[in-house]
């Protein structure tokens, strides 16, 4: 449960938030927010909970660049890093990225240094390594200046569309390890309204932008998937990031939102996370910014001028979120959390980030039940099921989307009861979702029938699994699955495992109502 004293202070804070623009609320119901705050409980929901209406105009495109190339000969700026020290890890022997990035901000411009520590974890000898490589799916955005392995220049490679396969002249026994190194630029694509890669005229995103070794499964192989028309399709493993960001180009008046602790060393700002999935930051000369601690984690705010109620307001709600998640799953994976306000009309979530589209901000309106608010929590909520806990998103999305969905009713379940019950409504029960729950991406279709059936119906499954077992049964499960499969990749299997290892309870029906396949 929060603290009182916790909850007292988000309860004043909201009451300062609740200015104006917000309708009475119809017969509301019982919560445990100060009766003189004017929560709309009853708000109308949007089109779909996830990815609203945009009623923001996006920036006009600045006039467009031709990419200055960054001759191959020429070296990065003279800088002299730290040893590339292992972090201690949830898991022993895990990969280890290491980069040294020159940042040209003005003209969306970035050199990498990139060296890989692979060990062969995989139980199977190596003679390929397969990379993902999503900058290369824009034409004209990623270049490839220089492979080696192990120290040796190579040219044994293909590199199609997002997928790289290096061909190994000396295979990757079971338990030795190898040195990759990449030399490449990166011209970034302008973001329009679709997308968070690349940049617009208020700030850079840079997600999803170096090559990385995929999850080897013994028996299936490399778990590399193509975009498709929803969700996520990238697997990642978790491993160490060790990151140096240097600014040219005048670029050193920036604000950079990163997903680790910032430490000034050189000429340059170094970044290490340990035990995540993806390392990406953000940045801009016109971020705002607001901090706030929840035990030893630092929780920053980025968002525009002008939007300092709103970003205050998502910043306080993902405190409290931490402290929920917390008592209930596991604790904190990491040190620091990052909340960045951008044009992408929906959420999307990293380890230790999250980003926020500009038009929940605007249209926040100091209510529990809106954008905003909810679907920070849902970021926030991907931090254990995503971030500490990975998932196959592209074949069995539904393991980290309905956790996420099903944390938003506990967090406001245990912030202000009665709410929780107007979200039932206001998220699920609207939209009058159909569905089964275990699709993978490609069976999806549109939009809303994926999100109907991975999203809230899967938030409706785990209702039923939890009201079948109990709360003390269902909490122990969920507690446990987070400390079994925290740092691994998840999956059905696993799930179900646990869950049974913690119930007898028959909930063979409620399966067969949810699922296409039995468990």
């Amino acid at each position: 449960m929060i603290p009182e004293r916790s909850r007292k202070f988000l309860q004043a804070l909201l009451i300062l938030f609740v200015v104006s623009g917000c309708a009475a609320p119809v017969q509301a119901p019982p919560t445990s927010l100060d009766s003189t705050v004017a929560l709309d409980l009853y708000s109308t929901s949007t089109p779909t909970p996830f990815q609203p209406v945009a009623n923001t105009p996006l920036p006009t495109p600045l006039p467009t660049k031709t990419p200055t190339p960054l001759p191959t000969s020429t070296p990065l700026p003279t800088y002299t890093p730290l040893p590339p020290t292992r972090m201690p890890a949830a898991e022993t022997d895990q990969a280890s990225y290491i980069f040294l990035v020159d940042l040209d901000y003005a003209n969306h411009q970035l050199a990498i240094d990139e060296t890989i520590q692979y060990p062969n974890q995989t139980g199977e000898q190596l003679n390929t390594l397969v990379l993902a490589v999503e900058p290369n799916r824009w034409m004209g955005v990623f270049r490839l200046n220089q492979l080696s392995v192990d120290g040796l220049e190579t040219n044994d490679y293909s590199l199609v569309d997002g997928r790289m396969e290096v061909i190994l002249a000396n295979p990757l026994a079971v338990g030795d390890s190898l040195n990759l190194k990449l030399d490449y630029d990166l011209y970034l694509p302008w973001n329009g309204a679709d997308q968070i890669f690349g940049y617009n005229n208020w700030q850079i995103n840079v997600v999803d932008w170096y090559p990385f070794i995929v999850p080897h499964v013994s028996g299936t192989g490399w778990l590399l998937y193509e975009p498709a028309s929803v969700g996520e399709h990238l697997v990642m493993d978790s491993v160490d990031f060790d990151v140096t960001i240097l600014q040219s180009n005048g670029s050193t008046d920036l604000s950079i939102a990163a997903n680790a602790p910032a430490e000034l060393v050189g000429n340059g700002i170094r970044y290490r996370l340990s035990g995540a999935r993806t390392f990406v930051f953000s940045a801009s000369n016109g971020y705002v910014t607001s901090s706030a601690t929840v035990g030893d984690v630092t929780v920053t705010s980025y968002y525009a001028e002008g939007n300092k109620k709103a970003g205050e307001a998502i910043l306080n709600a993902t405190v409290e979120a931490i402290g929920v998640f917390s008592d209930v799953y596991a604790p904190y994976p990491y040190k620091t959390l990052s909340i960045v306000e951008t044009f992408y009309p929906d959420g999307m979530e990293y380890d230790g980030l999250f980003y926020l589209s500009r038009s929940f901000y605007d249209d926040f309106d100091g209510t529990l039940l809106n954008n905003l608010i909810m679907i920070g929590i849902h970021e926030a909520a991907h931090q254990w099921w995503f971030g500490l806990v990975g998932n196959d998103q592209a074949m069995e999305p539904w393991l980290d989307e309905a956790l996420a969905t099903y944390s938003e009713r506990i967090f406001y379940e245990r912030f202000s009861p009665g709410v929780d019950g107007v979200w039932w409504n206001f998220r699920v029960n609207d939209f009058q979702p159909t569905g089964k729950i275990d699709i993978s991406i490609y069976q999806g279709g549109m939009f809303r029938p994926y999100t109907d059936a991975v999203y809230l119906r899967g938030a409706k499954f785990m209702e039923n699994v939890r009201t079948r077992v109990g709360d003390e049964v269902f909490f122990a499960f969920i507690r446990d699955y987070a400390t079994q499969m925290g740092h691994k990749i998840a999956t059905a299997d696993d799930f179900f495992r646990i869950l049974y290892s913690h119930s007898s309870a028959d909930i063979s029906d409620i399966v067969a109502t949810y699922f296409q396949n039995p468990h």
